[in-house]
């Protein structure tokens, strides 16, 4: 039997990417477009972030993983579950509610928020059936519902936790260069850091690895790469600032 949903509780993911190329820091959204069916006169036509009901057969966890390999077809990234929002009058704006009462669903639902991070590129826009876009952070088309506030509180849970947590090298390439881990800082964070100081503090971290190998397939001078460790880092620290910006 087709397990049922949950119909005033939902999941809604905010999926961040890094593009190393623009050094963006993006929101994928889907497209919200609704046209009547008396006259095609065009009913809502906004963007929103992928959510679904949770099903009675599934912890939320389950349904914040089902929505991303859905919506991007990867699993296992980094999760992080920020939120509830359970304001009575969230889903209470005229197109909200045009669209509620096309879809059929709860207009008191409640949604558990997550995010998860990525690089862009790993995302295949093309023939994908959700038709996803990605917008800069700062930069955000129309949005329903109350997603506007979903995506500024987990912007506002990332700049927190990236200074507290690795969770900056979810962003990035297995190797990367001192100047793309910067370039993803000064991105999140939204100011600029000093190259000496940063490449100094960087260069005493045990956890980053300096390799013996160089960019390839750049025009300028390749510069060194580096990884990440995730196994020193959790032997070293418990709960340390890994940049002092």
């Amino acid at each position: 039997m087709k397990a049922q949903i949950i119909p005033n509780i939902s999941v809604d993911c905010v999926v961040f990417g890094f593009d190393v190329t623009t050094k963006s820091l993006n929101v994928l959204l889907i497209e919200r477009y609704l046209k009547s069916t008396e006259n095609d006169e065009v009913l809502v036509n906004d963007h929103v972030l992928t959510g679904y009901h949770t099903l009675e057969t599934e912890t939320i966890d389950d349904t914040a993983s089902r929505v991303l390999k859905e919506l991007t077809g990867l699993d296992n990234l980094y999760k992080k579950q920020f939120k509830v929002f359970g304001d009575p009058n969230r889903l209470r704006n005229e197109k909200d509610l045009i669209w509620i009462k096309n879809e059929k669903f709860n207009e008191r639902t409640i949604t558990i928020a997550y995010y998860f991070l990525l690089q862009s590129h790993e995302v295949r826009l093309e023939n994908n059936t959700h038709k996803p876009q990605w917008f800069p952070v700062n930069n955000l088309p129309e949005l329903g519902f109350d997603h506007k506030a979903i995506i500024a509180e987990a912007y506002s849970d990332l700049k927190a936790k990236c200074l507290i947590e690795p969770i900056v090298f979810e962003l990035l390439p297995n190797k990367f260069t001192v100047k793309e881990l910067q370039d993803a800082y000064e991105c999140i964070l939204g100011i600029e850091i000093d190259n000496r100081n940063f490449r100094r503090k960087l260069l005493t971290k045990k956890y980053l690895i300096e390799l013996d190998e160089k960019q390839v397939g750049v025009s300028k001078k390749p510069s060194k790469l580096f990884m990440f460790s995730k196994d020193i880092y959790q032997k070293i620290y418990k709960e340390s600032y890994l940049i002092s910006i």
